[in-house]
């Protein structure tokens, strides 16, 4: 009898926990990475791992703004954002997260036995609190407040 992959099992776990707390997200991430593992795709796993990121953002980003360049939001609406004391606030808090989530890319480049914790922490908030996947980079920020590793 041959061996189990621990990492296969490890995502079809997270695969169930995503099932499990009606998440497809969490669901369709984990088998899609396991069809990548156990195919010959899998040497693309590099390719994942250094850009994959940054389509992610990139697509969330897209996502983000799609209302501003479909008409939805107006010019008028966004310059009204400087108006608002709840949406100067935001304007903060988006600042802050941005800021959080370039410290958490830098503590994630150096130190990267974080990353494990970050992403197991990630997917657990998503599969179990229905979670948004966006917290990696931002919980790596608050983790480098907490260690003082900026």
């Amino acid at each position: 009898m041959s061996q189990i992959d621990p990492t296969l099992l490890v995502l079809l776990v997270l695969a169930g926990l995503g099932i499990i707390s009606h998440n497809m997200t969490v669901t369709l991430a984990m088998l899609f990475l396991l069809v990548v593992r156990i195919t010959p795709l899998n040497q693309f796993f590099p390719w994942i791992e250094r850009y994959g990121l940054t389509v992610g953002v990139l697509i969330l980003t897209i996502g983000v703004m799609a209302p501003v360049a479909s008409g939805k939001i107006s010019v008028h609406t966004i310059l009204n954002v400087f108006l608002n004391w709840k949406s100067l606030l935001a304007i903060a808090v988006g600042v802050l997260v941005s800021w959080l989530g370039g410290k958490g890319a830098v503590l994630m480049s150096n130190q990267p036995s974080t990353v494990a914790g970050l992403l197991v922490g990630t997917v657990l908030g998503v599969a179990l609190f229905r979670g948004v996947p966006v917290g990696p980079l931002i919980a790596a920020g608050i983790l480098s407040l907490v260690i003082g590793r900026f």
